[in-house]
Formats: C-alpha cells, structure tokens, sequence
C-alpha cells in the first residue's frame, strides 16, 4: 500500500524504476516484502535494546544483575519466527527463478553479441540493429555471447535492463540465455555492468518496446536512415551507437586507432611494408576485416565487425568517414 503511495506516473517506486516486464511484477513484492521485514524487525530489535537497555539500567553502585535461568519458549520463538520468514522468501523466490530460467515455447529469438564495446543483436530474418527493438506482450529469449575472436583478447561483459529486473553475465566462448516479456511500451536503458575496458561507460543503447503491429516494420526501417537525416548524418550517429568514438577521434586526436579526421582518400602505411589509398573499399574492408592491414604505429585489436552491420548502416558508416576528409 506505501509503495503504491510512493509510486510515480510511471510506476516507478522511490527505490525501483518502472515496471516494465513480467519478471518486475514478480520481482518487486518479494523485494518489497523482505524489505519491510528488514524495517519492522530492526525496529523491534532496536526499540527492544533501547528499552532494556533504560529499564535494566545500573541504579547505584554495586548493585548486582538478578539470576538468569533463560526461557525456553522465548528462545524457540525467536528461532522458529525468523525461519518461517526465510521459508516463505525461499520459496517466493524459487518460484521467480524457476520462471526466469524457463522460456516459453513461442519466445521471439534473438542473437546478442557484446563486444569492445557496442551491442549487437541479429533477429530469426537476419536482421541486424545495434538497438534493441521488441514486441510488447511478447516472449524474448537472448541467447547471448562476447566476441572473442579480435586481439583485444576475451572480455565479459553483463547485459542489465532496469525496467525489466534482468541482468545476465555475457561470456565469451559460450552462450548464456535470459527471457523476458515486455509489458509497457516505451524506451528504455540496456547497460553493460562488467567493467570491460575504456568504452564501458558507452555500452548503454536503447531498449525499444514496440506495439506487435508495428514491430516488422520497424526492422524493416533498420536499414534506412532516418526521416530528415542525410546518410553520412545516420553515419555519424551509427558510429557512436557502435562504440567507435572509443577508439577513433573525429577531431585529429590519437586515440587506440587512426583518427577518422582526414582519412578518406590519404595514403596508409601498414606494418607489412605496403601502402594504400584509403577509398571506399579499403574503409569497407577495414570494418569487416580489420587484421587484414594494420596501420604503422597502432596494434591490431579492432574486432570485425562482419554479421553485425548490414549494408545500409555500412555503407553510412563509409559516408560519414567520407564527410571527414576536408
């Protein structure tokens, strides 16, 4: 009933944002129901001791404490109370994670790669979207992993939403699996909560709750800029979405790799003893295939980034690049 009080417009409580999920209408009551267990009792304990603590106090000097022989009832109750909570939290409990652990059979599947340091997610038609975008009132099984395969070396990362009450550790080398079921629409906040290097803190993209009548279309838009966007515009801001600010400037700047500034169209030099003009092809292959040539005086830990843009995006991505070079 407090909560109820306390909560906003939106849902969200003083302590919890909004629910967002089915698993936030089974997670917040058993978080609300320990959490007023924990104040009642710390009241009564406390208030208790303050109490004997002023009733029992030393009157005058020598005075001697009565004999104490216990109370065996008194004890029993205060082992068999406290149990009878951790039952009734154990079993609350058991239930949610039995249901987090078990997806449906009708889920939508898709495909979560984290990698240094951007989200990638591939849905069953192929697909690709550095955002995640889902029905409402739909089962969404992840089935994720970290990219494993750049020089960067194996990183785990965590993928946590908030809203929905999920949070899952995502490992390179294997999979992991969560589900859940979007309940409001809206947009909300994926974080990445593994300290995972330089470009952790921009691993948070959005989570898009769409309504189910819309949802085909908005993939289908996946490969298009935006509606009074200019393709090297959406480039820019795919680029940000990708985490490539991390390691390349705009600005001249040396960063982990080449600055983007003045790229297009000037002469690399690559370890290998080769040299090249960087045109659209070259741009295409160093995203796709980074080992390939690697510029004097950087390391090669750029990850590919092959199945994980489609055309459309790379070719704005290239545009963008292309807009740097005065």
């Amino acid at each position: 009933m407090i909560n109820t009080l306390l909560a906003n417009a939106n849902g969200a409580t003083f302590w919890l944002p909004v629910q967002a999920s089915t698993f936030a209408e089974v997670h917040d009551p058993l978080f609300y129901f320990i959490y007023w267990v924990c104040v009642v009792s710390f009241v009564v304990v406390v208030g208790v001791m303050a109490y004997f603590g002023v009733k029992y106090k030393r009157k005058q000097e020598g005075e001697r404490t009565s004999g104490n022989r216990g109370n065996f009832a008194l004890e029993v109750g205060w082992i068999a109370v406290p149990s009878v909570f951790l039952l009734i939290i154990f079993w609350w409990g058991f239930q949610g994670f039995v249901m987090y652990q078990t997806p449906p059979a009708n889920t939508l599947n898709v495909r979560v790669t984290a990698d240094t340091w951007s989200w990638s997610f591939r849905y069953p038609d192929g697909t690709v979207s550095s955002e995640l975008i889902v029905p409402v009132d739909q089962p969404v099984r992840l089935t994720m992993t970290s990219e494993s395969g750049s020089a960067q070396g194996a990183v785990i990362h965590s993928l946590f939403i908030p809203a929905f009450r999920l949070k899952r550790d995502v490992l390179p080398d294997r999979y992991t699996v969560l589900w859940f079921e979007a309940t409001r629409e809206g947009t909300y906040t994926l974080f990445c909560t593994e300290y995972c290097g330089t470009g952790h803190s921009e691993m948070n993209v959005p989570v898009h709750v769409v309504p189910s009548d819309e949802f085909a279309e908005r993939l289908a838009a996946l490969d298009s800029a935006p509606d009074g966007m200019t393709t090297a515009e959406w480039g820019q801001q795919l680029f940000a979405q990708q985490g490539c600010t991390a390691c390349h400037s705009v600005d001249g700047s040396r960063l982990i790799g080449p600055t983007m500034q003045g790229l297009y169209g000037s002469t690399r030099e690559f370890t290998d003893g080769s040299t090249r003009v960087a045109d659209e092809n070259y741009l295409r292959e160093s995203i796709l295939e980074p080992s390939a040539l690697i510029n004097v005086g950087y390391q090669n830990v750029m990850p590919s980034y092959a199945g994980r843009l489609t055309d459309g995006r790379l070719d704005a991505i290239i545009a963008y690049i292309e807009s740097l070079a005065d």
